[in-house]
C-alpha cells in the first residue's frame, strides 16, 4: 500500500510540473496573440492548468496530512459561500441557454457554447461540494477524483463540442 501511495504522490509532483509548463508555454504565447477568439481560449487553458496544479497540490496534502476539524461556523461560512456561487452559476446558465439561440455568429456560438459547459461542470461541482458540507461527510479520494472529473468533458484532453 505504501509503495502505491508513493507512486501517486510522485505522479501528483510530475503532474504539477507539468502543469506549470503548460502555464509557461501558454501564457509566452498569448504576449503576442492577436486573434481574441483562439486568445481567449488559450487564456482559458492556461487558467485552468493553474487550476490543475493546485488541484494536483490540494491531492498531495489530502494524502500526506491529517485533516482539521472545522467548527460549526467554518462549516456555515462554507455552506453560505458555496450556496450562493450556485445561485450565480444558476443564473448565468439561464441567461446563457436563453441567449444561444439568438446568437448566428458561429464563432462567438463556439465560444459561448465552452462558457455554457464550464458553467454547468462549476454548478454540478459546487452542488456535490455543497452535498458533502451539509451530510458533514468527509471526503475520500474517491469523491475527489468523482468531484474532479465526473462532469469534465473529455478528462482533460483537447476537444470541443
Amino acid at each position: 500500500m505504501e509503495k502505491s501511495k508513493n507512486n501517486l504522490l510522485e505522479f501528483l509532483k510530475n503532474q504539477i510540473v507539468i502543469e506549470k509548463e503548460i502555464v509557461a508555454s501558454l501564457e509566452k504565447a498569448l504576449v503576442d496573440m492577436k486573434n481574441p477568439a483562439v486568445k481567449g481560449v488559450l487564456k482559458g487553458i492556461s487558467l485552468d492548468s493553474v487550476k490543475h496544479a493546485e488541484l494536483y497540490s490540494s491531492a498531495i496534502t489530502l494524502l500526506t496530512h491529517a485533516s482539521t476539524a472545522l467548527t460549526q461556523e467554518n462549516l456555515d461560512e462554507q455552506r453560505a459561500l458555496v450556496e450562493k456561487h450556485i445561485e450565480i452559476e444558476s443564473k448565468l446558465i439561464r441567461k446563457l441557454e436563453a441567449i444561444m439561440p439568438t446568437i448566428e455568429n458561429k464563432k462567438v456560438e463556439f465560444l459561448l457554447k465552452a462558457i455554457l459547459n464550464d458553467e454547468c461542470r462549476h454548478h454540478a461541482m459546487l452542488k456535490m461540494v455543497l452535498d458533502i458540507i451539509v451530510h458533514g461527510e468527509t471526503i475520500t479520494e474517491a469523491d475527489w477524483w468523482k468531484l474532479l472529473w465526473e462532469n469534465a468533458p473529455f478528462h482533460g484532453a483537447p476537444g470541443g463540442g
